[in-house]
């Protein structure tokens, strides 16, 4: 018998579907869907005159910018439950996946608010955030270190 050669390229063995994975799916899924249903059906678009009312339901268009943070805050949780070792993206090349991803739209959420920062007015989201397109630049970035505490 010959002995067994490891193979440092070999994806880590495990799982594809646990139910952390599952979980942290269905919170970057459902953080999306948070913001988007906020931003085309219940935010009131600031440029038209008259203001319409807001969409329904009532209590988001009370909750108005806290829509994003909601949003965001269950895609990033989303993220981070994802960067464990029983989930694909925690694992092997899957962390530098993960790392790297985070990493590059941080950098591009950054780069995109500064190139169109004159004009926000056709950006869908970014025109809601205005100056708080940093903090989710910067969001995505520290989750990104989420994946780098786990490479090895």
């Amino acid at each position: 018998m010959s002995p067994k050669v490891h193979d440092p390229l070999a994806p880590a063995s495990g799982p594809v579907l646990s139910k952390r994975f599952i979980l942290a799916i269905l919170l970057m899924v459902l953080g999306i869907a948070w913001m988007a249903y906020y931003y085309v059906v219940v935010r009131v678009d600031p440029t038209a005159f008259p203001a319409p009312d807001p969409g329904k339901p009532t209590f988001m268009a009370d909750l108005g910018d806290w829509n994003y943070v909601i949003g965001f805050v269950a895609f990033f949780l989303g993220l981070i439950i994802s960067a464990h070792p029983s989930t694909p993206l925690g694992r092997g090349r899957g962390v530098v996946v993960g790392m790297l991803g985070c990493f590059l739209i941080g950098l591009l959420w950054i780069c995109t608010y500064y190139v169109f920062s004159n004009d926000l007015t056709n950006v869908p989201v970014f025109n809601d955030l205005g100056q708080k397109n940093l903090v989710v630049g910067i969001g995505f970035m520290a989750v990104g270190f989420t994946f780098a505490t786990r490479w090895e």
